[in-house]
């Protein structure tokens, strides 16, 4: 699903996944503090909740229409391209600029459209991410020290890259998430808005 591997991506532009996250708490084994630290990817985290898959679907069926709208402008801009192209020999001048002309109109209002398509749908993943995100962390903190791990790394950046980790604790916190956030019918907490498309 687009909306999906849209919410994944954009974890990291929020800085979400750009560093370990340390347990608060104490380890519930003050013996194995410093020896059990887990792993969590939170890109995959936060797609994988039930409010993240929710917030996906909406996402996909809010800007539908205006991706919709982008694939016929770059129809119509290809459409006029090839009628240029077939008439290259039948064509009248007069005909070619009226068609040149209204391809660059076409080609100025696609590309104002896909920007504010794109700030817009930025603007709606960005909330959905930063408000799963802050959830995550504090299901998370109470997760972590119940379990004794004294610190748990985000594998999901590159930047920060684990390369060892006692346990993977990714699809525990988003069962813990589900049931400490979990889903009350229709849009509920997961509801997100799109901007219209006229600005």
């Amino acid at each position: 699903m687009k909306a999906m591997k849209m919410i994944c991506t954009g974890a990291m532009a929020l800085g979400l996944c750009a560093t370990g996250v340390l347990a608060q708490g104490s380890p519930a084994n003050s013996a194995e503090a410093g020896a059990k630290v887990a792993a969590i990817n939170m890109r995959a985290a936060i797609a994988n909740t039930s409010e993240g898959k929710q917030a996906a679907a909406q996402l996909e069926t809010q800007f539908a229409a205006r991706r919709r709208e982008l694939e016929d402008l770059n129809k119509k801009i290809d459409d006029l391209r090839q009628r240029l192209t077939a008439g290259t020999v039948t064509l009248s001048d007069e005909e070619k600029q009226k068609l040149t002309v209204e391809g660059q109109r076409l080609t100025r209002q696609l590309e104002r459209r896909q920007n504010e398509f794109q700030e817009d749908l930025n603007d709606a993943q960005s909330d959905v991410i930063s408000r799963i995100g802050r959830r995550m962390v504090e299901v998370l903190g109470k997760y972590a020290p119940s379990k004794g791990y004294a610190a748990v790394l985000d594998n999901s950046s590159q930047s920060t890259p684990v390369m060892y980790a006692s346990a993977d604790i990714t699809q525990e916190v988003v069962k813990a998430y589900d049931v400490a956030y979990p889903l009350s019918g229709g849009a509920a907490d997961g509801k997100t808005t799109a901007k219209p498309s006229g600005r």
